[in-house]
């Protein structure tokens, strides 16, 4: 037998790369009536790793869920007792509150989390979240941190939730003021689309969703946009087919570029998904979250449509071809919050574009348009300019609004952190 002479630490040279790759692949499926027993596609979903045996799962629901449809924790009990040979149900589903409440404290996270140590949920168990954006995002955050990972099942049930967050591989809740500060990429195990939710929506909440579809036709596809023009009317009276196929082509869109993107996780500095989204970030804090995320992705959407106007990027009129499709699809484009300013006197609205570019670290990097359905990335953005966007939109609005500011030396905003 023969042994290999052992090198001292001082003689050993070099570096050694630890690579691996993981495939990852999760379904995103659209359905009616997901808990009726007769519907197979939760059982069999999640069933999936291993057909044979009981799977465990704990439920955690929106609260304004609920309040709209008084039964469902009635129905998802009936449902785990009718496939109770593949299903166990482990307690009551538990109610959290909805929208950026839920978000707002990290009480609400450790809460999920002593529920799942209490009933004992382990890495081979499945948490499902149901509800809109924001309980998935912190529902998600606690399937991702909780044994260093447990098995997630989305639910969305509001059409933001499902044309866009619910597809996504991002967890996350507020802190120090900012959005999403504490988060993980961590893809689900399966999204499970159920149309009735989004019937049961109020108004508002159906409206606000919409603006993601019109961010991401603007970006990706330009007949899509298209299409929206031409079916605003039927959206704007939430014609069943036309929210379907709306809400299909946006996740559609979305998961595409997740996917086939080249950075899923957001590793460089560049988020093209998030058009429209400095700004509107910004007015959410800034109206303590009385914005819902698609009003004020709306507003951004259209700001930065006129900002491309106006340096040359985009042709003259269609930044108003925008404008007249949110507000058919019933948007209101301004807001006072654009106008405030802090004690030096500065828009405060300006701190987004800091939040943007230090939520990532390096260089700015801002989606802007140079075609309807075609985004192109820029590096600075001059905060003059953007002044003026904003009194665009204000006269558009017929508002008194003074949002002027003072010149500056150096009116850019840019560049990379120091």
């Amino acid at each position: 037998m023969t042994s290999e002479r052992r090198q001292e630490p001082e003689e050993r040279s070099g570096t050694v790369w630890q690579r691996f790759a993981v495939e990852y692949a999760f379904p995103v499926c659209f359905t009616r009536d997901l808990f009726a027993t007769d519907n197979p596609l939760l059982r069999d979903t999640l069933a999936r790793p291993e057909p044979d045996g009981r799977h465990r799962f704990v439920v955690f629901v929106d609260g304004g869920v609920l309040e709209a449809l008084p039964d469902l924790a009635t129905r998802i009990a009936a449902y785990a007792d009718a496939h109770a040979g593949t299903l166990q149900l482990l307690g009551e589903p538990v109610t959290m509150p909805g929208g950026e409440a839920i978000k707002s404290e990290l009480h609400f996270i450790e809460q999920m989390q002593g529920v799942l140590v209490e009933r004992h949920v382990d890495r081979h168990s499945y948490v499902v979240g149901i509800g809109g954006g924001a309980l998935l995002d912190a529902v998600g955050l606690v399937a991702a941190t909780s044994h260093r990972g447990i098995r997630h099942v989305r639910v969305p049930t509001t059409v933001l939730s499902q044309n866009d967050s619910g597809v996504g591989v991002k967890n996350g809740v507020n802190l120090f003021g900012q959005k999403n500060y504490v988060g993980t990429f961590a893809p689900p195990f399966a999204v499970l689309n159920d149309h009735d939710f989004i019937t049961a929506l109020p108004a508002r909440d159906k409206i606000a969703g919409m603006a993601e579809a019109v961010k991401v036709a603007l970006i990706r596809d330009g007949e899509f946009f298209d299409w929206l023009e031409r079916h605003a009317d039927d959206l704007a009276a939430f014609d069943e087919t036309a929210m379907r196929y709306m809400i299909e082509r946006c996740a559609e869109l979305h998961m595409h570029q997740i996917g086939r993107g080249g950075d899923p996780f957001e590793s460089g500095s560049a988020r093209p998904l998030d058009y429209g989204h400095w700004s509107a970030h910004r007015l959410e804090t800034l109206t303590r979250y009385h914005l819902r995320h698609g009003e004020a992705v709306a507003i951004g959407v259209a700001l930065d449509a006129r900002y491309s106007v106006a340096s040359g990027l985009l042709e003259a009129g269609a930044d108003e071809r925008v404008c007249r499709l949110l507000e058919r699809l019933g948007f209101r484009l301004w807001h006072p919050a654009l106008a405030m300013r802090d004690a030096d006197g500065a828009h405060e609205l300006m701190r987004g574009l800091v939040d943007f570019r230090e939520h990532l670290g390096g260089e700015l990097t801002i989606t802007l348009l140079e075609g309807l359905g075609q985004g192109v990335e820029v590096h600075e953005m001059d905060a003059a300019l953007v002044v003026r966007c904003i009194e665009w939109l204000a006269r558009r609005a017929g508002t008194a609004a003074d949002a002027t500011v003072a010149t500056a030396t150096d009116t850019s905003v840019g560049g990379t952190r120091r």
